[in-house]
């Protein structure tokens, strides 16, 4: 069932070129329905056990011991399901697109593949495969259907991102030599950790994978791709860009960095800890300065990626208290959720006001609520989760991260949590800004042609926020699945 739920969608972008232009958008959205459907039925099969289901391990490169291994856990399962309603969000807020209709479905149908594969990856050659096809399928979007900078934006995007994807190779081959037997089967791997004996050689490796995925997530210094990249990609590429793409550096972390180099995480976890610490302040403090709405989003994303890793950092940093530790950990995936529910609704948001106004300049709008109610409300709700308000998932995620970084008892994950703390004022104050000088104020120069949202865009952007809300609620699903997988990841660490 995992492997139809992987290769679905690209079988039917394979397909569409059979199909007459005006069903394009209509297969795209009933595809990813769907899809929905089918992780929805994997997520009930499992339950909140812990363990892998729906494993396929197939020989692939027999040669190097690489195969075609996939699985779902309580990891995988969260960011499959955060892939899914992403991606269906995202057909049904093109439903009125009207350029490249045929070739923008089959990209996002690709993607959608690459996109799940890579959460449902067991093997490193397969996942670095999904890894690298990820940066073509989204280079494209940039490119053709982006916005006036949108060639070099794009060129950048790709550069920075493959040079990464190189980068990670590397540290996958140094994992592949240190293994006895060689093998790039993150099970096996996760047995017999490479380079037990080799500190040195174990934290080279580390350095390779984690600034592999470092540019990915991406966390100071590795962020200046993202945002010429968000300004200038259509509002859908970016919803799933930030929603999706990044998850996969900080995916990569929990999944590959923590358990396969458990010594070399624990020694260099304090560079972990200030690497998040200063991407949350770094991302807060220049969203702050932005006029520019979309720049304003992509910084908060740098922001919140950098609460992942301190979370991380702090998981492998502390030895003491493993309650915390596992708390810290689950609140990092359970972040990756929130931030992707919100996130790409945010995005979705910004390029209504660019499909109307054909601007994302904050200074030229002003007074929205009057002629666009609803938009204005769906904005407030936004902002409101992603700066962590109580009821919505943001708090669950960050109370968590907090709690379990302050908790863990040592004096270096105490400061580095207190000080993130101010990530939470900085970020109130930038969206209360934006909702000062975009929702309400006096009119601008642009507030006439904005109008209110349409009936895709609200299909669209509901289901993202309700989900929010229902997170914020009522987490204990999210929280019951995740859990179990950071107990294992925490035991794994301390070994």
């Amino acid at each position: 069932m995992l492997t139809l739920v992987i290769f679905l969608p690209l079988a039917v972008a394979l397909a569409l070129p059979g199909v007459p232009r005006r069903a394009v958008p209509w297969t795209w959205l009933g595809v990813s329905v769907v899809e929905l459907a089918l992780v929805a039925a994997m997520w009930a099969a499992h339950g909140t056990g812990g363990g892998t289901s729906f494993e396929t391990d197939a020989r692939w490169i027999p040669s190097v011991r690489a195969g075609y291994h996939v699985g779902v856990d309580g990891l995988s399962l969260p960011l499959l399901a955060l892939t899914a309603v992403l991606f269906a969000t995202c057909a049904v807020y093109s439903l009125r697109n009207t350029h490249r209709v045929r070739a923008f479905a089959m990209l996002f149908l690709f993607l959608e593949t690459v996109c799940l594969g890579l959460f449902a990856a067991l093997d490193l050659l397969l996942f670095f495969v999904f890894f690298d096809l990820s940066i073509v399928g989204m280079y494209f979007v940039i490119l053709l259907w982006g916005h006036e900078d949108r060639a070099r934006s794009a060129l950048k995007f790709f550069l920075y991102t493959f040079l990464g994807s190189l980068v990670l190779l590397l540290g996958f081959i140094g994992l592949y030599l240190g293994a006895d037997p060689h093998t790039f089967d993150m099970v096996e791997l996760t047995r017999t950790p490479p380079f037990a004996g080799s500190p040195g050689l174990a934290g080279l490796t580390l350095l390779a994978v984690g600034a592999g995925l470092a540019i990915k997530t991406p966390v100071v210094p590795f962020h200046t791709w993202l945002p010429p990249a968000h300004t200038d990609a259509p509002a859908a590429g970016s919803a799933v860009l930030a929603g999706v793409m990044l998850k996969m550096g900080t995916y990569g972390l929990v999944r590959i960095a923590m358990p396969l180099l458990p010594d070399a995480w624990r020694r260099y976890a304090l560079v972990m800890l200030v690497v998040g610490l200063v991407s949350v302040l770094y991302g807060a403090f220049v969203a702050l300065a932005q006029d520019n709405v979309k720049r304003l989003v992509a910084y908060t994303s740098v922001n919140h990626m950098g609460y992942i890793v301190l979370a991380l950092g702090a998981a492998g940093y502390a030895a003491g208290d493993t309650d915390a530790r596992r708390l810290a950990v689950t609140g990092a995936v359970t972040q990756m959720v929130s931030h992707g529910l919100v996130t790409g609704a945010l995005f979705l948001l910004c390029g209504v006001l660019h499909d109307r106004a054909g601007s994302y300049d904050i200074g030229r709008f002003g007074g929205v609520a009057r002629r666009a109610p609803v938009f204005a409300g769906l904005v407030a709700v936004a902002a409101f989760a992603s700066l962590g308000l109580p009821g919505l998932s943001g708090f669950i995620a960050e109370f968590q991260i907090f709690a379990g970084t302050i908790g863990t008892g040592t004096a270096a994950t105490a400061v580095t949590g207190a000080l993130a703390v101010a990530g939470i004022l900085v970020t109130a104050a930038l969206f209360l800004r934006v909702l000062h000088l975009v929702v309400l104020g006096q009119p601008g120069e642009l507030t006439p042609r904005v109008t209110d949202v349409r009936r895709p865009e609200l299909a669209a952007l509901v289901p993202l926020l309700a989900l929010s809300l229902l997170i914020g609620v009522a987490p204990r699903v999210l929280l019951d699945t995740i859990e179990p997988l950071s107990a294992a990841v925490v035991a794994l660490v301390g070994r």
